[in-house]
């Protein structure tokens, strides 16, 4: 890598060097890609950063992408990239991406180039071993999440899963055995997590120190919408693969306890195995009338659905992090979901009523009544919708949210370097 001057704040004075470490970092794609971009992008503003990643072929550089930042690139190997889902799930090029970034540090430090701190982003998963563990500098992992169990209760509804996703299972023997993972993670100044949940997930590991800190973000607010205040008429979203585990069926469910109130209504937008057991548990019950299945839809026709309802309902079981939650909250939408992994610390009292997971039929049934409470008090949906917005932007703002993690990497400084480059946000 070229030399480059050290970037300087407006006081004169060095800014914080970090190194960030994610596999794929692109603006142009979905899921981890775009987050770390986001990330990436907040943080090249407020620090010195220098970006280690792959580049996709037939994708946008990285550097175009990221001119604030230092970006150091590989190729990513075209062999990783033929089986997208297992790509996204095994992250099979991450061996690969370690050695390279492992090499790149240590010949830097043989230059003499030195960082205060660095972080690996992503993956988000709990299972790989970080480069970072070989080198003497406070380093960060995380956001990490994931490794959430299927409750007792709802597994013989949860269908089989893949094999790549029953390896899942291993996580826990791992944090007990594996001591690339155990040194990774017990080494690093700070675990991130995506939600409290995750601290408990690793809990054979001794951490240094732990923070919860969601990887999803939002760029901005919408405006407010009249919604209708009518007693008892109330139009119910849910956004979200159509999976078991996402609470669709729940939803669907909750209809049927809720004969005596026609006017709640129900939409579905996600495409997927549970669709059609959906469909056919709505005629089975009775509400199919009630409730409309759109399937898979676009981003634009998603943000028109968020705008045009009155409740996000999102029972989702074994959510890791629950960003789409975000998305309706920033739409001003209460919320209703369940107190379990990262919807269970996302929403709080003032945004939305979170319900206990125990059976399906508990759970239909709370589902039922925290809607019937809803659809009965237009002023507290209208309350819960203010507090929803006014969560995400204190706490969802990708500003907001690299702020803090800035503040964080000068807290986990040693105290020469942290006097030096503390960040000063503007």
């Amino acid at each position: 890598m070229a030399q480059v001057e050290i970037r300087v704040d407006q006081s004169g004075s060095p800014m914080m060097r970090v190194l960030l470490i994610a596999p794929n970092v692109d603006a142009t794609d979905v899921g981890e890609a775009l987050i770390a971009f986001k990330w990436a992008r907040a943080l090249s503003e407020r620090v010195d950063l220098t970006l280690l990643t792959f580049q996709r072929d037939g994708r946008e550089s990285v550097a175009a992408q990221l001119p604030m930042a230092k970006v150091v690139t590989w190729p990513e190997p075209a062999w990783a990239r033929k089986h997208e889902r297992l790509n996204a799930m095994l992250k099979p090029a991450w061996p690969v991406f370690a050695r390279h970034v492992r090499r790149w540090i240590t010949d830097q430090l043989k230059r003499n180039e030195r960082f205060d701190i660095a972080h690996q982003l992503m993956p988000q998963a709990a299972r790989y071993a970080s480069p970072l563990r070989h080198f003497d500098m406070p380093f960060v992992i995380g956001p990490l999440g994931g490794a959430l169990e299927t409750p007792e209760a709802f597994r013989s509804e949860v269908a089989s899963a893949p094999l790549f996703t029953r390896l899942r299972a291993l996580d826990a023997y791992r944090f007990r055995h594996d001591p690339w993972l155990r040194a990774s993670y017990s080494q690093a100044a700070c675990i991130l997590g995506v939600a409290p949940y995750v601290r408990d997930v690793l809990g054979d590991v001794p951490l240094q120190r732990f923070e919860a800190m969601l990887e999803l973000g939002i760029d901005d607010v919408e405006p407010e919408v009249a919604r209708p205040q009518l007693p008892g008429q109330m139009r119910v979203l849910h956004v979200g693969r159509a999976v078991r585990t996402k609470g669709l069926r729940d939803t669907v469910r909750a209809l049927a306890h809720l004969r005596d109130m026609p006017g709640i209504t129900l939409t579905s937008a996600g495409s997927g195995e549970e669709l059609d057991l959906c469909r056919a548990e709505a005629e089975r019950l009775g509400v199919s009338d009630r409730v409309e299945f759109l399937g898979q839809v676009p981003r634009d026709q998603l943000e028109t659905l968020y705008a045009s309802h009155d409740v996000f309902c999102f029972p989702s079981f074994r959510e890791p992090a629950g960003g789409v939650l975000y998305e309706a909250m920033r739409h001003g939408l209460p919320v209703v979901t369940a107190n379990r992994g990262g919807p269970g610390w996302i929403v709080d009292d003032t945004c939305g009523l979170r319900l206990p997971v125990e059976t399906p039929e508990q759970l239909a049934k709370g589902v039922a009544d925290a809607l019937r409470s809803l659809a009965q008090d237009a002023p507290s949906r209208t309350r819960l919708g203010a507090g929803a917005k006014a969560k995400v932007l204190r706490e969802g703002l990708w500003s907001s949210k690299a702020d803090r993690l800035v503040d964080l990497y000068a807290d986990l400084l040693p105290t020469a370097i942290r006097q030096r480059s503390i960040p000063k946000h503007s």
